[in-house]
């Protein structure tokens, strides 16, 4: 998965955290926790607010 996959990614956090619920992180943390996934490969400093945004949202979309 690359930043650009944000439906994936988001898809990757609800299943790989079931229990987190994702407005109670702040970016730095959700950061952290997109670069560890399984299968992310893309370069860890290439991400912004805009692009953890567009995941959070995905990512709340997926829990509801």
């Amino acid at each position: 998965m690359k930043w650009s996959d944000t439906r994936d990614i988001a898809i990757a956090l609800a299943d790989e955290y079931p229990d987190q619920d994702p407005l109670k992180l702040g970016f730095p943390q959700m950061h952290q926790m997109i670069c560890e996934l399984d299968g992310f490969e893309d370069d860890p400093e290439a991400s912004n607010e805009k692009i953890l945004e567009a995941i959070l949202m995905a990512w709340l979309d997926e829990v509801e």
